[in-house]
């Protein structure tokens, strides 16, 4: 573990490193919220709207990421084969692409939803999530997939990246991929923003509400997709520049110090999208209380308030 950080499975037994020790409890922490989240969505009816839909794509995406990152270390440290390694990175590439682009859908549909309010509502949101969902898991298991098919540097190591058994190309694809995804919610996030502000002087405006009542309204929105906005960038902006700046002969320390903040995007997405909703709220207490969810009724929600 001299070098770049090493996902291939050796032959030889290896030393506890205390990096992947952190990594594979953060999985186990991502998996149990994000098993939550997924169980909620699933077995309630009332969350089968577009919004609730993507949050469970997302929640789905961070659970796998989080089973990935246990398997990861299981495999390493106690049944060691190239073979089982490639899965497991193809699975983590996979989710982590996954959790990426899930998070753009959010960010898509919330966009849509207060820019087309009065048609957001119809079968042809429907069928739009459906499809961003497709190209979301089709994307994901194409990228997860190539260096189980043979794009890897088990065999040429010099063409590594800081991510063993991932080339250099390929980790500059994701990391570019990923760098498009921040700067197209970014700018989506500034185009809600606008529409938020305007509604919300709107709104003052017909109600006779003071400045300052508009003033509040307004930088809580704000505040909220700054949150949103700055949780995503700071997880993830520090390994995608890495990404693209070091190769197989970097540091492995950096490598982990720029990759387990990424896993912690996953950590907080749950508590970001999911456990703020009133309505994923609601259900959680009324399990806690013995109460069957698809008993409750529920509004659904517009995503911009998801």
């Amino acid at each position: 573990h001299g070098h770049s950080l090493d996902l291939e499975s050796v032959v030889q037994p290896l030393a506890l490193n205390p990096w992947d020790v952190v990594l594979c409890i953060s999985g186990t922490i991502i998996s149990c919220e994000n098993a939550i989240v997924v169980v909620v969505i699933f077995y309630t009816p009332a969350f089968r709207a577009p919004a609730f839909l993507l949050i469970g794509s997302l929640a789905t995406a961070d659970l796998l990421a989080g089973v990935g990152l246990i398997l990861h270390f299981a495999f390493v440290y106690f049944v060691p084969s190239e073979a089982v390694s490639l899965l497991t990175v193809g699975l983590l590439v996979s989710s982590f692409t996954a959790s990426v682009c899930s998070l753009l859908t959010i960010t898509i549909d919330r966009y849509l939803s207060l820019y087309n309010a009065l048609t957001y509502y119809s079968e042809r949101t429907v069928t739009r999530t459906y499809i961003m969902l497709i190209l979301t898991w089709g994307a994901s298991i194409c990228y997860g997939l190539l260096p189980v098919m043979g794009w890897n540097c088990l065999q040429e190591p010099s063409a590594c990246s800081i991510v063993r058994p991932l080339t250099k190309s390929h980790l500059v694809i994701l990391s570019v991929s990923f760098l498009a995804v921040f700067a197209a919610m970014l700018q989506l996030y500034v185009q809600i923003c606008r529409i938020v502000c305007r509604h919300a002087q709107q709104i003052a405006v017909q109600r006779h509400f003071l400045a300052s009542s508009h003033y509040v309204t307004t930088r809580k929105g704000i505040a909220t997709l700054a949150v949103i906005l700055g949780t995503f960038g700071s997880c993830w902006l520090p390994f995608a520049v890495y990404g693209l700046l070091g190769d197989c002969s970097s540091p492995a320390l950096y490598t982990y110090a720029t990759l387990l903040p990424a896993t912690y995007n996953s950590m907080l997405n749950p508590v970001i999208y999911a456990f703020r909703n009133q309505e994923i709220q609601k259900v959680l207490w009324a399990v806690c209380c013995g109460c069957f969810p698809s008993a409750l009724p529920f509004r659904s929600r517009s995503p911009s308030d998801v």
